[in-house]
């Protein structure tokens, strides 16, 4: 199974070693991007060491996902609820960002017995962009708990996934349904893309799996779609839906995966075809490998002909000497 990590490795790796540091007191003033599009900004002072501001850019959502304040619906909400008093939220952010915040790493655990509480509350932070950007989801998830459906989420919502790429969720209160248009650029990439896809959706029908979540792929845009802008399905991969239902199950399933899951799922797909595609790059190149040597075992070796050649001598006999030959 693959597993991607949600959280920013390069931030958490800020973050600890300022928490580690902190007596210093030395200036930081870093900028990156990383994949999706996602760019980072952090910045401490001096005179401050233990304040850290902290903001993120998203990546430019495509027409149809509808965006509050430039960030996704709950957004603010969610990031207060999963962080508390240790982040405070600044409006308006900085400027090219959609969100800013000031992390005060003086409300962070103490270090005596705690140290795994600390950790992982860094990894949380680190996990900012997955906490702002399933922000619908996690919405949809706890009223999907109560078997209702959110006010402001009754009908088709598009997530931004990459810049100018989006995935839909449509909320019910029995479950709610996931839709991935799969876009590939490269030909060869569609093609291994809808045999895994293929192949995923059958392997949902084995044994083993009857009570997981549903999930269906189709090469049409489905029923859920419904409405949609026609630039928005296109898909030359087709469409996966799965459902996340409210029973015991896939509540399970729900927090293994959770919604650092849902977001992760056409990178885990991405990643899956690369990986199929390098294995089977590097099985030809074997196979090549093993036909040239096929090849060059089955010449014949002309210095040894030639030596074998050399050695052996012929003396024609007369017709006389071979009679008494063969009567000897």
């Amino acid at each position: 199974m693959i597993l991607l990590q949600s959280h920013s490795r390069y931030l958490l790796e800020i973050l600890s070693n300022r928490v580690q540091n902190v007596e210093k007191g030395v200036e930081l003033d870093c900028n990156w991007v990383e994949f999706g599009d996602i760019r980072y900004h952090i910045q401490a002072s001096i005179k401050s060491p233990h304040l850290l501001l902290l903001s993120v850019s998203l990546p430019t959502p495509p027409p149809e996902t509808v965006f509050f304040g430039g960030l996704p619906l709950g957004a603010i909400e969610a990031v207060k609820a999963a962080y508390g008093p240790v982040i405070q939220i600044l409006d308006p952010p900085r400027d090219g960002f959609n969100l800013t915040v000031k992390l005060n790493l003086t409300k962070l655990p103490p270090d005596e017995g705690l140290v795994k509480t600390k950790t992982s509350l860094l990894v949380k932070i680190a996990s900012l962009r997955e906490v702002v950007m399933g922000a619908p989801l996690r919405v949809m998830l706890k009223h999907l708990a109560s078997r209702t459906v959110a006010p402001d989420m009754d009908g088709l919502v598009a997530l931004v996934h990459r810049p100018t790429e989006s995935f839909f969720l449509v909320p019910q209160a029995e479950k709610v349904t996931v839709v991935f248009p799969m876009r590939f650029k490269d030909s060869i990439d569609t093609v291994l893309a809808t045999s895994f896809l293929q192949e995923f959706v059958e392997a949902r029908r084995t044994a083993g799996l009857v009570n997981a979540p549903p999930c269906s792929w189709s090469p049409s845009p489905p029923l859920e779609l419904k409405g949609a802008a026609v630039e928005v399905l296109f898909a030359n991969a087709g469409f996966v839906s799965f459902g996340i239902v409210n029973n015991s199950i896939c509540k399970s399933a729900a927090a293994l995966f959770g919604v650092a899951g849902v977001l992760a799922r056409k990178t885990t797909v991405c990643f899956t075809v690369k990986c199929s595609e390098g294995f089977m790059h590097t099985r030809m190149r074997r196979r090549v490998e093993s036909l040239i040597q096929a090849l060059d075992r089955a010449k014949p070796d002309k210095e040894k002909a030639k030596k074998t050649g050399q050695s052996r001598s012929f003396k024609r006999l007369s017709l006389k000497e071979a009679r008494s030959g063969l009567k000897s």
